[in-house]
């Protein structure tokens, strides 16, 4: 992964700013805490390749700080231990052999303490090496793993959130208020229901990130993008709108779906979103399975749980039925009407939540899919080495999202952030938010 660094020179944070070791730690805590609620079963296990066990993202997260900070910055290193550099290395050709991702859930060894110990002993290592170097390359190296740290600690959540619903029993992830800077609601907030919109301005906008602070390196370079007469919602799609789609025919009318979602939806039975389940007695006649366990959906909620085929349906479903132009909107188009998020900038420096979401959600409630293939911008070209294998290789068949969900840490949220997934993934907190043509 690449980052976006100006060239205003390192200086010593002033004593108000936590260092870059109060960073580390405080992200590295987050982690753990978010395993809190967990039985030793609970880490080992994962429900389908997508997702990754628990354990595994604890140990990843902690390979990719020996890897692309110990070994080449730390004097006289020694691995902690050979094989995790195979058993956690994810994707990182460049960097070494890798076990086969589907088969994470197969190893039950070294254990669940063994890998708590590789965290503590990477954590201690980091420490001395930042008492003695925080050169401009380990500064940039360690900004990346924390970033890194942070998307891992919500796939945390998302991967545990499916495996729970997997099991038979459907367990709670924590059915207690969740305190500290967990998430502390079992779902996305509710949203207002009066559909409202803001004008897309035509003309020429900069889109990217510029300036100083943090982004990944597929957030730049900053260019001009052209925007067509339009407009974007306020408010995201809820689940009684998603509802009436539903009623109304939405998964079994071919003409409101792309072909290859078509066959998808066919393929897999889809009739609802993911972890709905019908219950006649409810207000509107589902359930649906959250890090709580299951919940009556509340219909002014937001919709969660849907692929961009099914976005792309119900925007259609929209067009024909009562938003002439109904579509989902670009990435350009959100960004030019998003504000930047209230904790912009900042990474996780305490122990509570912190701002990220916003009255318009446009931030910290749901992922939104946009209609924009995830490519590189105008003059992209990914970082050397094995650190730019994050973001660059994945430029095909997915489609970028904006915004950040409940599950995004604090901190983790900005206006130029671009998320991606393929066409066909719902276990992310993913929703909707309109766009139409003028």
């Amino acid at each position: 992964m690449g980052i976006h660094l100006d060239s205003t020179p390192v200086r010593p944070p002033a004593p108000e700013h936590p260092t870059l070791l109060q960073r580390y730690q405080a992200v590295r805590r987050r982690t753990e805490r978010l395993c809190q609620p967990l039985a030793t079963e609970d880490y080992v296990v994962t429900a389908m390749t997508d997702a990754s066990p628990a354990k595994w993202h604890l140990a990843h997260t902690t390979w990719f700080f020996e890897t692309f900070v110990l070994q080449p910055y730390a004097i006289a290193y020694q691995p902690f231990d050979p094989a995790f550099l195979y058993l956690f290395n994810s994707y990182y050709v460049q960097a070494g052999e890798r076990h086969c991702r589907a088969q994470r859930g197969l190893v039950t060894r070294p254990t669940v303490d063994e890998v708590y110990a590789y965290r503590r002993a990477i954590d201690s290592a980091i420490s001395a090496l930042l008492e003695t170097n925080v050169s401009d390359d380990v500064i940039a190296i360690m900004e990346i793993g924390l970033n890194h740290e942070q998307q891992h600690q919500e796939l945390l959540l998302t991967d545990l959130k499916y495996l729970f619903y997997a099991n038979p029993i459907k367990p709670a992830y924590d059915a207690a208020p969740m305190v500290g800077d967990v998430p502390t609601i079992p779902g996305p907030r509710a949203t207002t229901h009066r559909l409202t919109w803001t004008p897309i301005v035509p003309g020429l906008t900069d889109i990217g990130h510029a300036g100083p602070g943090f982004s990944y390196d597929n957030e730049g370079p900053r260019h001009t993008a052209y925007l067509h007469p339009a407009r974007i919602a306020r408010t995201l799609v809820t689940n009684a709108e998603y509802a009436k789609f539903m009623d109304d025919g939405g998964y079994a009318r071919a003409e409101l779906w792309l072909s290859a979602g078509w066959a998808v939806a066919q393929e897999r039975g889809w009739d609802a979103p993911l972890y709905w389940e019908r219950d006649a007695d409810t207000p509107l006649g589902w359930r649906g399975f959250t890090l709580a366990g299951m919940q009556v959906l509340d219909p002014d909620d937001p919709v969660c749980h849907v692929s961009y085929y099914e976005a792309d349906a119900y925007a259609r479903w929209r067009a024909l039925r009562d938003l002439p132009g109904a579509r989902l909107p670009t990435e350009f188009e959100w960004e030019s009407v998003a504000a930047d998020p209230p904790d912009h900038g900042n990474m996780l420096f305490d122990d509570g939540m912190r701002g990220g979401r916003d009255v318009d959600g446009f931030y910290g409630t749901v992922w939104q899919w946009t209609r924009s293939p995830y490519v590189g911008y105008p003059g992209y070209q990914p970082p050397p080495g094995a650190i730019g294998e994050y973001n660059g290789k994945f430029m095909a068949d997915q489609w970028v999202l904006r915004g950040g969900s409940i599950a995004t840490p604090p901190g983790h949220t900005r206006r130029t952030y671009r998320n991606f997934f393929p066409a066909d993934a719902r276990w992310q907190f993913t929703g909707i938010r309109l766009a139409a043509d003028a």
